[in-house]
């Protein structure tokens, strides 16, 4: 018969081993300045653990040279799969040849890593996301004098957005229904951007109908200044990732729409690609792919939802993604 401590240490042992066959996924956020990151994280973590995995996760802060560091260092500790929010869509490139001299695959979250061998790329349909945001303010002003706030310029999604918003606008700019009377990327997604180009229009002329913004804090610089003319509410706004101050804004009527990313679903995807893929096993695309300039890059792009004032209930509140209780604070 065994002693006491023989079957504890028997026990210890099957406990180490069984830690060790657990797929190790690094989770590479480029920051947490838009309120969406943290709930991406929390989800990303939860679903790596329910399927079988050990999450480790680092925040960059916008830095890419912290990013890099921080991916050498997982790959350094032996992770299986490097999930990556990329502060630079070309830059991180860097990430994707040093992790797979190592034998680590890599899959692009949310935002594309350009140029590159990528293993996997898993996102919303980010140019169905500017056809949306465009579709619906030119549903209610066909015509008038449209801005436009584009996202990061070191974000391959800004691009995309600017495709899907001008795959509607140009037919409606060409018959001379619609003029853009501004229109710019901006360096880091901030509501100073905003702010700073709408408010820079406004002290010339406040001859405006709607502002389409890459995100809900270009959107929330934008109404910032809309206040500062006493225009809020009487100009269309749109952005994206239903933070809670948007929709706030959209049930005061001060934004007309956010885009809401279904990110419990983009999480899960990524966290069962990778968990695959640290076991040999292809996930599932459906044969979807996207061109990152190097090659055809396996995807799986979800869809996104508008939200307005009438369906706040059914779509954020009712997918938990934000509490009344939330919306009622001000």
């Amino acid at each position: 018969m065994k002693s006491l401590s023989q079957i504890l240490m028997l026990s210890l042992s099957i406990f180490l081993l069984s830690c060790e066959m657990k797929p190790t996924i690094g989770f590479l956020v480029a920051n947490l300045e838009q309120e969406r990151w943290q709930k991406d994280i929390d989800n990303f973590k939860a679903n790596v653990e329910d399927l079988g995995g050990i999450a480790i996760v680092a925040v960059a802060d916008s830095d890419e040279k912290v990013q890099y560091e921080q991916a050498l260092k997982m790959i350094a500790d032996g992770v299986d799969v490097l999930v990556v929010v990329p502060v630079n869509r070309t830059k991180a490139c860097e990430i994707v040849k040093t992790a797979h001299k190592n034998s680590i695959p890599v899959i692009s979250y949310d935002r594309l890593i350009k140029d590159c061998n990528l293993d996997y790329y898993i996102s919303t349909d980010n140019i169905g996301i500017g056809e949306l945001q465009a579709n619906y303010l030119t549903k209610i002003k066909p015509s008038g004098k449209y801005g436009i706030i584009g996202g990061a310029t070191t974000d391959n999604n800004a691009y995309l957005l600017k495709l899907g918003q001008m795959n509607v606008l140009q037919p409606l700019i060409d018959n001379g229904s619609i003029e853009i009377i501004f229109d710019s990327y901006t360096k880091h997604w901030s509501i100073h951007e905003g702010y700073e180009m709408t408010n820079k229009y406004l002290q010339e002329s406040e001859d405006i109908d709607a502002i389409i913004a890459g995100n809900d804090d270009l959107a929330s610089g934008a109404i910032s200044a809309l206040k500062e003319h006493n225009l809020e509410g009487k100009v269309l706004v749109a952005g994206q990732d239903a933070d809670i101050e948007a929709i706030k804004n959209i049930v005061i009527g001060n934004q007309t729409i956010t885009i809401y990313k279904p990110i419990e679903s983009l999480s899960y995807a990524a966290a069962d690609a990778a968990i695959k893929i640290s076991k040999g096993i292809a996930p599932s695309n459906g044969s979807v792919t996207v061109n990152n300039g190097k090659r055809l890059v396996p995807a799986i792009l979800l869809q996104a939802q508008i939200v307005n004032k009438q369906n706040i209930e059914m779509t954020v509140i009712s997918e938990g993604f934000i509490k009344k209780e939330e919306i009622k604070k001000r």
